[in-house]
Formats: structure tokens, sequence, C-alpha cells
């Protein structure tokens, strides 16, 4: 799965988070010392301070970083949204679809897929996943390039709430897998449809997830063949390996 296209974004002026998170560094800042900065009347001391809970998870701090999410430097909101992906809460939910909505910065819209998604996945209940599910479909049919890898990722990550989620997912990434012009966020979605299709029965939308991989294995990029063909192995669908297997040239057989 390709994790990275960041060369498509449209803004330059925020530096992306995701990459950096979770942090192995052995020490860790103080959370006690992080709190009183998110109400800094610095900016870069706030924006150091939500940036601090990128790799720390403090529920005190959820508030001041939805808060955040209307700064006017967008340094200050890609690092709130990361930071509230990592502090997961049922509260910022609704700030972070609407900051998605309004956010005319690709790296602020990126960091917010993201956090919806883990707090989809986090709050295991239909209100929630819905409300999380709804926006991310969204950004992956219409943003940049780059939101919409990552998107279709989040997406993937629906496997683990249930198969409601799954069945909601699917469709719209079986159109990307088909239809996206970036090759890195088809090869997202063959991937995300492997996760998904491990969580709903046989059926309509299982088929039409196989049929989309299947395709996809004939991708004009071989990366997407190959993410095609890791997501059918997994699966181990019949119809699947069968593709898989006429579709490898004759001297591999």
């Amino acid at each position: 799965m390709y994790d990275d296209d960041l060369q498509l974004i449209e803004s330059a002026e925020s530096e992306d988070l995701l990459d950096q998170l979770p942090s192995d560094e052995p020490s860790r800042p103080d959370p006690e010392e992080m709190l009183p900065l998110l109400r800094s009347p610095d900016v870069t001391e706030r924006m150091l301070a939500a940036r601090a809970f990128c790799e720390l998870q403090d529920e005190r701090a959820i508030p001041h970083l939805i808060d955040l999410l209307q700064e006017s430097c967008p340094l200050v909101r890609v690092s709130a949204a990361y930071a509230l992906g990592r502090n997961p809460s049922l509260t910022a939910i609704d700030p972070l679809i609407a900051q998605l909505k309004i956010d005319w910065n690709g790296y602020v819209r990126k960091g917010v897929v993201w956090a919806l998604g883990n707090c989809g996945i986090r709050f295991n209940t239909p209100e929630v996943y819905r409300r999380s599910l709804d926006p991310l479909i969204h950004a992956l049919q219409t943003d940049i390039s780059a939101v919409r890898l990552w998107a279709a990722s989040s997406l993937g990550q629906m496997a683990e709430v249930n198969g409601d989620a799954a069945t909601m997912a699917i469709p719209p990434l079986c159109m990307a897998l088909m239809d996206d012009a970036i090759p890195a966020i088809r090869s997202n979605c063959a991937w995300a449809l492997g996760q998904l299709c491990r969580q709903i029965p046989l059926g309509v939308l299982y088929t039409q997830a196989i049929d989309a991989l299947i395709i996809a294995l004939e991708d004009e990029d071989m990366g997407v063949q190959e993410d095609a063909k890791a997501a059918l192995l997994k699966l181990g669908d019949a119809r699947g390996l069968q593709a898989i297997a006429d579709s490898q040239p004759e001297e591999m057989l």
C-alpha cells in the first residue's frame, strides 16, 4: 500500500505529521508542561504543544485541540488534527467534519481524514461510524490526491469496526479503484477492499469488490496490480485465485 503522495498536495504551507506518528523517541513531552501551552498567546508555542499531543494521550487536551482546529495558522490546525487522531473523542467528530468541509489547506484536510478514521474505529456504534464514513467517502470522491489517498486508507480501516461499516465503504472504493487517475490511490483502494471483504458475507457487495480487484490485476500500474493480487491472495477467493493464475505469464506457470 502506498503511504505517501505529498508531491501532489496543492499547498505547501503546512508540513505533514502523519509519517512521524507514533514517535519512537525515548523521551516524551511532559503533558503537564504542554497543556498550558495549548492556550498560549504565542502561536509557535500553541503549535508545539499541539504537536506534542500527537504523541501523548490525555483527554484534558481534547477541548483545547478542538479549538485549535479553527486557528488561522495552518501549522497549528494540522498539528491539532493529528493530535485529535491520537486522542479520539466523540466530541471531536463534528468539529473535524466541519473543518474538513471548509479548510483550504490540503495538509490539514489530510490530517482531519486520518483523525476521523481513528474516531470511527475507536467508537464502534452505528451513529459514530456513519458520521465518520460519509465525509471520508466524500473526500475519496472529491478531494485532492493526497487527501483521497488517506481517505481510502481510513475507509479500509473500517474493517476493524463491523460488517455494516464495511458494506458502506466498499462501493465508493470499487469506483475509485477503477476510475481514479492516481495509481497510489487505486493501490490504496485495492488494499482497503481486501481488508473490508474479510468482514462481510458472500453476496452482491463481496462479488462487486472481487470483480474490481480482478479488473485491477490488469491495471497499467504495476503497484496497483501487486496490491490487487495481494488482496485476492489474502481473501483466498476461488475466482480471484483463478484470475491470478490466468494473469501469470506462461513461463511462470
